[in-house]
């Protein structure tokens, strides 16, 4: 069993591609990741950008739904202050895909002409 799933894993590390990841919190909700993209000798390399990541958990019913999108900043500073826009965007977008995810999987409710094609077999029908 272990031998088909790692048949098709290549355990390797692209070292024209590496980042060193840093992390800042509040401790409450926002989190930013600073990567930093460096040789494969750990020096920094100026000749690529850094990139910022806004990460956040919102919580619901069902637990915590994470929450990540790249946040266009040339510094921390102001990745920091972009923050909350671009998680609301983010926000919007993972909405946007849920009312559609919800669409595709019940079309009889969205569309009551259309016979929902459901996946659950139910005994009598």
């Amino acid at each position: 069993m272990v031998e088909e799933i790692t048949e098709d894993i290549e355990f390797t590390i692209d070292k024209q591609n590496l980042y060193r990841e840093e992390y800042f919190t509040d401790m409450k909700v926002a989190t930013v990741r600073r990567l930093t993209p460096v040789k494969p000798d750990g020096s920094e390399d100026k000749s690529r950008k850094t990139l910022f990541v806004g990460q956040a958990n919102l919580m619901s019913e069902a637990g915590p739904i994470p929450i990540s999108t790249m946040i266009s900043a040339k510094d921390l500073q102001q990745a920091f202050k972009k923050y909350p826009e671009a998680m609301l965007e983010a926000m919007e977008r993972l909405n946007q895909e849920m009312i559609k995810y919800r669409q595709e999987q019940e079309p009889s409710i969205v569309n009551p002409g259309i016979k929902n094609d459901s996946r659950i077999i139910i005994p009598g029908r």
